[in-house]
């Protein structure tokens, strides 16, 4: 084999292998903040999980919250069905959150408060509001959809050891921010960092994934955190026991279940 030939089969070779990495630089922004979506909210046809919150205020008064976390995936086109129910602190120990939600239109979420036992609609304008006092939204908890922001690609760049893409995004419509900068695992694809930004600019909260690892061969961001810069507080949020694909139930996932959660979960 003479040298032109030799060098032939090298050059192809390296076309060959760059090919998949040119393909992704060329994916649309909302493309990748859609796969995002998915690693992060909807990995597995189900998941289970236990789920432990530290809300630390600005004086470093620590709160605590323990939760059991149901996620079931109902449909290609992304319907999805969330339960929650609450272990502590004991003034909410047996509250249970169950969600709705459907692509393309607001979700559905209903709270029981079991002092007074009642079920209570969470109304669609307050999927940006706190969750339980922490510095997570009900939306930052569920999800949002890609057609809720429009999205630019702003280049790639490593964060830490990795590769990512740096995703800048605008609301449609009414937020709390204007701006969301996002930087997506380019090879896991999960979000490791996302910056918060008014009107004018100003930095209001930031999300990190301080641990990603595999479980049941899906990507799992098994630590993260919310700062809320304007407060000076942040929430930790830590998954643990997390089984994925136990084919849960429908009938986990209604207003009976708020009410008679099942000894599984209690």
């Amino acid at each position: 084999m003479n040298r032109i030939a030799v060098r032939t089969m090298v050059l192809t070779a390296a076309l060959a292998l760059a090919a998949p990495a040119a393909a992704r630089a060329q994916m649309p922004a909302a493309d990748i903040v859609k796969r995002s979506l998915d690693a992060f909210y909807a990995e597995g046809k189900d998941m289970q999980t236990r789920v432990s919150m530290s809300l630390m205020n600005a004086q470093g008064g620590e709160r605590k919250r323990e939760l059991t976390l149901l996620r079931k995936n109902m449909a290609a086109g992304g319907e999805q069905r969330y339960f929650m129910y609450f272990h502590a602190p004991p003034d909410v120990r047996g509250t249970t959150f169950l969600v709705w939600k459907y692509p393309g239109k607001d979700d559905d979420r209903w709270i029981y408060i079991p002092a007074i036992k009642l079920v209570r609609r969470i109304a669609a304008s307050d999927k940006r509001s706190s969750f339980v006092g922490s510095d997570f939204t009900y939306e930052d908890v569920s999800g949002r959809d890609v057609s809720d922001e429009t999205h630019t690609l702003l280049r790639q760049e490593n964060l830490g050891d990795r590769p990512c893409y740096v995703i800048e995004s605008h609301p449609v419509g009414n937020a709390d921010y204007a701006k969301r900068t996002s930087w997506i695992d380019r090879e896991r694809w999960v979000p490791l960092k996302e910056e918060y930004a008014d009107a004018r600019g100003r930095m209001t909260r930031v999300f990190t994934a301080d641990k990603v690892e595999q479980i049941g061969g899906h990507w799992t961001v098994a630590r993260r955190t919310m700062k809320n810069l304007t407060a000076g507080q942040h929430t930790v949020v830590l998954f643990q026991n997390v089984v994925y694909d136990q084919s849960l139930t429908d009938n986990l996932f209604t207003e009976r279940t708020l009410r008679e959660p099942p000894a599984s979960v209690r």
